[in-house]
């Protein structure tokens, strides 16, 4: 049934709403009585949540893989419905976002126990799965939005979760470039309506060629627009500051949500715009094309930059999230179905890379309290589990064969060069490959460090524990090294989809 759809997006939004007035209920009654708060109940919090997210998951990915469905929720006007509808984008986009979610969900039962206030964190944790699922399953451009600008209120209380001044402000940052994003998405959603024939997501777009002529240069403002703004979430140029304020004081697995899973929505809606309602033709050889492949090249090297001098751990990966994510928006903007490819497999590698990443520097916060680079040294003797994931994780993010990394920017790279992008087509390589020696550059100091003191050895005792953050570690490093050695199956997946759309 077509309504088994709304089960992985209204379960968890309906228990994360009770786990949170629950929490707000008990404040309430500590703050009335006077008395000092009472631990929570964290094993049935936690039990909620993960049965809760467990059948979310499990009924999204049936949903995902059984065959396109639709169904809608209502009518916004009389031909804007709000419905969902399951293709092979969404389809991809929710499994890799199911997975990683709830790995992160069960690395946060150990890590929460530091930062306090469970019921509450997972209680918008899960409102914002069943936000991120209707995202990902909706059927035309304005139930996007619709949910898109739902994501943004929902996961903003993820960032401010330890009520630091520098939390609310981050927070801030967040909802104002996320905002600002939206809202020029939102000019674009207004042209298209008038110019295009539907908002549905349509194979190829949907703009009306009677309606449009005469008037191509305000629709190719309004699809620059919808780019940059959607960009925004994305971490691209110039909207992209919100990243590295609002890492470092979120919690490490808001963190990682933020960085793996929520970035990638602006992708997504980036992907369902340009492809699914304008049409690739329309962009493609046009100055919406040039300006949208040079904000990106030079979004990948700055985000390269700015990490490579950031001491801070988590910051660095903030920047570095904010380079690799415009790996996919060049992808996407060469408007080739190979560079496609590469930008639906980075999507997807991206993920499992930047979750693992970010749960290693959460796992030193949590053991060492320890944030900065320079404090990592010698640290790999007494917690080798962990120095390898990371280290893992991040040859694949630069790219080593035989990781995933490497199949996603070979695919990207070719897709460059196989473009009608005249100089872009050695550029954008060139620039990819720069970056990737930064990265290298970054990340593997860490490792280094960590393995090979040198002459500065600090004193580290005791044994690693081996505890479900690190088993959910070991998981999502094994992913970023697995899918590189058996790429086919996932390779064949997205370029059908590219394919059909070019």
């Amino acid at each position: 049934m077509n309504t088994w759809i709304l089960l992985p997006i209204f379960l968890p939004i309906a228990v994360g709403i009770g786990l949170l007035f629950s929490s707000f209920r008990m404040h309430l009654k500590m703050t009335g009585e006077g008395a000092a708060p009472a631990a929570e109940n964290t094993n049935l919090i936690h039990g909620i949540a993960g049965a809760v997210l467990g059948i979310s998951a499990a009924a999204a990915l049936v949903c995902a893989w059984t065959g396109e469905k639709s169904v809608i929720l209502f009518y916004l006007m009389k031909d804007v419905p709000i419905y969902f509808h399951i293709d092979k984008t969404g389809s991809l986009f929710v499994t890799v976002m199911s997975l990683v979610w709830l790995a992160v969900c069960i690395y946060a039962f150990v890590y929460m126990k530091h930062e306090g206030e469970e019921a509450r964190f997972f209680g918008f944790y899960l409102v914002v799965y069943g936000v991120l699922v209707a995202l990902d399953f909706s059927g035309n451009l304005v139930t996007l939005y619709f949910f898109y600008e739902l994501m943004t209120l929902s996961s903003m209380p993820l960032v401010l979760h330890n009520g630091s001044r520098e939390a609310i402000m981050a927070a801030l940052k967040y909802l104002f470039y996320s905002m600002c994003g939206a809202y020029l998405g939102l000019f674009a959603i207004f042209f298209l309506y008038r110019y295009c024939d539907t908002l549905a997501f349509t194979a190829g777009g949907s703009l009306n060629q009677a309606l449009i002529q005469g008037n191509e240069g305000i629709v190719r403002i309004a699809v620059l627009a919808m780019v940059v703004g959607f960009g925004a979430k994305a971490g691209m140029f110039p909207l992209h500051a919100w990243l590295p304020a609002a890492h470092p004081v979120a919690p490490t697995p808001a963190s990682a949500a933020l960085s793996g899973i929520i970035v990638k929505c602006g992708v997504l809606a980036i992907i369902r715009g340009v492809y699914y309602v304008v049409g690739a033709e329309f962009v493609r050889g046009t100055w919406v094309q040039t300006v949208w492949m040079t904000i990106s090249l030079l979004t990948v090297f700055m985000g390269s930059m700015l990490a490579y001098r950031e001491p801070v751990l988590k910051k660095r990966l903030a920047y570095s999230t904010v380079s690799q994510v415009s790996y996919i928006l060049f992808g996407l903007s060469v408007l080739s179905p190979t560079g496609m490819a590469g930008a639906l497999l980075h999507t997807v590698f991206h993920a499992f890379i930047k979750a693992a990443l970010f749960m290693t520097a959460g796992i030193f916060l949590f053991r060492k309290g320890k944030s900065r680079v320079d404090d990592y040294v010698g640290i790999g003797k007494e917690m080798p589990v962990t120095l390898w994931c990371y280290t893992f994780a991040s040859l694949a993010l630069v790219g080593i064969p035989p990781t995933s990394g490497f199949i996603s920017k070979w695919y990207l790279a070719q897709g460059a060069l196989q473009g009608d992008i005249g100089v872009f087509r050695y550029v954008g390589p060139a620039v990819l490959l720069v970056s990737a020696l930064l990265t290298a550059g970054y990340l593997l100091p860490v490792t280094m460090k960590g393995f090979l003191p040198g002459k500065d050895r600090s004193v580290h005792t005791g044994k690693e524990t081996i505890d479900r953050m690190t088993v959910m570690l070991v998981i999502m490093a094994l992913a970023a090294v697995v899918l590189g050695i058996f790429p086919n199956p996932l390779v064949g997946y997205t370029s059908e989809i590219a394919a059909s759309l070019m």
